[in-house]
């Protein structure tokens, strides 16, 4: 064996072992009650959204101060965390990714939009998209072209149309209201339930900074919209507004 062949299989069997020990420390940090409890709130049961998926049983706080231990991961390592069952896995996976990109250079942060892209089917729960989108693929958007998350909305992968629609929080948050109101014409005649839910809330976003835009979208759309998407929208309004737009 070459020097080149014994340093790979050796970067290799360091991975595995980080990997093993990571998993590790996970498990001891689950919890068998709260483990249940996500596999019933996460729709775990077959035909259900999250069938595929597993829990630890790890809160959001955990897994986050969890990950400041791991915060030099190379992409090799997180690609691994990625492919887990467990959602919890991932979910470090992504918080570790959100926090590199948060102190990444434009070099680096392209890197980081480029791995995300390319391992997109692992964000594939709801906790998933919504710590990410925003944070990675929506902020990347608002520096360079926003054209990516319509490709992700063109997706048959509910996941990934789901990364489109919150990601352009990053837009809203700039007060650039335009992307989303896009996707959300879109999303008008999507067959899923938590497409309809991402939008109504991406809308009422939109409604907090600027409640005209919001109005002129339900006048136009609202006796067209799905009716959990126009809840999730008029959730800030005054009941007789409510109302109003109910009617339509």
């Amino acid at each position: 064996m070459d020097g080149y062949s014994f340093k790979k299989v050796l970067r290799k069997h360091m991975q595995i072992q980080i990997i093993e020990k990571i998993q590790k420390e996970l498990k001891n940090l689950g919890s068998p009650e709260k483990s249940e409890h996500f596999s019933y709130f996460f729709k775990t049961s077959p035909g259900s959204y999250g069938e595929h998926d597993k829990f630890l049983g790890i809160s959001v706080l955990e897994i986050r101060n969890f990950a400041k231990k791991y915060l030099d991961l190379s992409f090799e390592d997180i690609s691994a965390l990625l492919d887990s069952e467990f959602n919890e896995s991932r979910l470090l996976a992504l918080v570790i990714l959100v926090n590199k990109y948060k102190k990444a250079n434009v070099k680096q942060q392209r890197e980081i939009v480029d791995f995300y892209i390319k391992h997109a089917d692992s964000t594939n729960n709801w906790n998933l998209v919504d710590l990410s989108a925003k944070e990675i693929v929506g902020d990347w958007a608002t520096k360079t072209n926003p054209e990516v998350l319509f490709t992700f909305a063109q997706s048959p992968n509910m996941w990934r149309r789901r990364i489109a629609i919150v990601g352009s929080h990053a837009f809203i948050t700039k007060q650039q209201y335009d992307v989303t109101l896009r996707l959300a014409e879109l999303f008008l005649n999507d067959p899923q339930n938590l497409i309809h839910k991402a939008t109504g809330w991406m809308l009422r976003e939109i409604g907090k900074r600027n409640c005209e835009t919001l109005c002129a979208f339900l006048d136009k759309f609202a006796a067209k919209m799905p009716r959990v998407m126009l809840s999730y929208a008029i959730e800030h309004f005054d009941s007789e507004k409510r109302k109003f737009y109910r009617k339509l």
